[in-house]
């Protein structure tokens, strides 16, 4: 019992690094920049599940309020969680508790994997939308345009890696007796 819990720990610590880490991958397209941080996220879910995953959200999320610059860009602190963008990285915690709370209900392969990503980035666009919405005093179409649409085909392209990358490290875990 004791080891199982702290395997959870150390894999929610190991994915929030890992998020951390792939949140300062960054390219710019059009005109907002994507980062690895919702494709970290993704990751997370199909590789260690809903609690575990969710967990390491937290522990993000967490770590960054703090200062620390775990955010996309370097950025870090409670300014960056109550701005225009916080609402992602909240989302980034029920994000990862619905893509995984999918696959355990189903099944670890790409079919579901993918569908449970893509679930989970229309939840972590939900969050990331209603929270832009209200801090930038914008309209619901227009918090749509700006936080939602530009987001869609980079995000699903993020959904497919996350899917195959996450099952098929997911399954070696497994085989090794690591997860």
């Amino acid at each position: 019992m004791q080891s199982s819990k702290l395997r959870g720990l150390i894999l929610a610590s190991i994915f929030a690094a890992i998020t951390a880490i792939l949140a300062q991958l960054q390219v710019q397209l059009w005109v907002v920049p994507f980062s690895g941080q919702t494709l970290a996220v993704g990751l997370t879910a199909t590789i260690i599940g809903s609690k575990i995953g969710a967990l390491s959200m937290i522990a993000y999320m967490l770590i960054g309020m703090i200062g620390l610059p775990v955010f996309s860009g370097l950025e870090g602190g409670p300014q960056v969680l109550v701005g225009p963008t916080g609402g992602y990285i909240f989302g980034f915690i029920a994000t990862a508790y619905i893509t995984g709370l999918i696959l355990e209900k189903t099944s670890f392969n790409f079919k579901m994997a993918l569908i449970a990503n893509i679930i989970g980035m229309f939840v972590s666009l939900a969050f990331g939308m209603t929270q832009l919405k209200f801090v930038a005093e914008l309209s619901w179409s227009a918090a749509m345009m700006s936080g939602v649409y530009p987001f869609l085909i980079v995000g699903v392209i993020k959904a497919i890696l996350a899917s195959w990358l996450g099952i098929m490290i997911r399954k070696r875990l497994m085989k090794a007796n690591l997860l």
